[in-house]
């Protein structure tokens, strides 16, 4: 990696309990790349992004975040700082309208919703589907349409580094490629850096880096390109 990195994680320890999640992880994301973290079912992929975003605590390591560290911050924080979060389960608010969850993404804003109530018209563009729904009800989105307001809602509040924990799970494939069109467009445009947690194999090779992890911890990594069959026979489900 030649980039400066926009985050350093090192020797990252979480727990859930006595439960020993993450171990020693260290991960690096370069500014204005992507990085795809991959592994199977229940290795540590979605907690190392919840400690990121301050969802979860570690036990011991830094995270390195531009020029601060971040093992003290709260998330809204950390959200401020510039780190989008769009969860596993999307976490839209069904019982409001499309408008109004993506006008919380701009809570991360300096000053809040308080300043700022004007939705940028880009994710409109990458989106059009939630420009025609604005009156909806978030829980009456399909799942895939639901994925692309909360990815919509993270871009609001201007994020410099998005997490993104499995986006194209349970959804559609035309709707996948959409999400992967506009992520590699976000970042062409913005020059915003992603860390992707994905199963997907055709959204991982679009990434510059991955990170296999195994028990909690990273066993494989490098350039994508240089992903070999077989590490995507022992660390992919599809």
């Amino acid at each position: 990696m030649t980039a400066q990195p926009i985050l350093h994680v090192s020797d990252l320890n979480v727990y859930y309990g006595q439960s020993h999640i993450l171990r020693d992880v260290d991960l690096s994301v370069p500014e204005g790349e992507m990085v795809c973290l991959i592994g199977r079912n229940g290795v540590g992929k979605t907690t190392f992004l919840k400690t990121i975003i301050g969802l979860l605590q570690q036990r011991s390591g830094s995270i390195q975040y531009g020029d601060r560290q971040l093992l003290s911050e709260a998330p809204y924080r950390r959200a401020r700082a510039g780190i989008g979060y769009v969860s596993q389960g999307r976490d839209i608010i069904p019982q409001v309208t499309v408008k109004e969850n993506l006008l919380l993404g701009m809570e991360a804003l300096p000053g809040g919703l308080g300043k700022n109530r004007h939705i940028d018209p880009l994710v409109f563009d990458l989106f059009p589907i939630l420009e025609q729904f604005l009156s909806r009800k978030g829980g009456d989105l399909s799942g895939g349409q639901q994925q692309q307001l909360a990815i919509a809602r993270a871009l609001l509040g201007k994020p410099k580094l998005l997490l993104l924990d499995e986006p194209t799970e349970g959804i559609q494939p035309s709707i996948i490629m959409d999400i992967e069109r506009a992520v590699q467009r976000i970042m062409k445009e913005t020059g915003i850096s992603v860390l992707l947690v994905e199963q997907h194999l055709h959204f991982v090779r679009q990434s510059n880096y991955y990170y296999a992890m195994q028990r909690g911890g990273i066993v494989s990594s490098g350039p994508t390109d240089q992903l070999s069959d077989a590490v995507v026979q022992e660390f992919l489900t599809v």
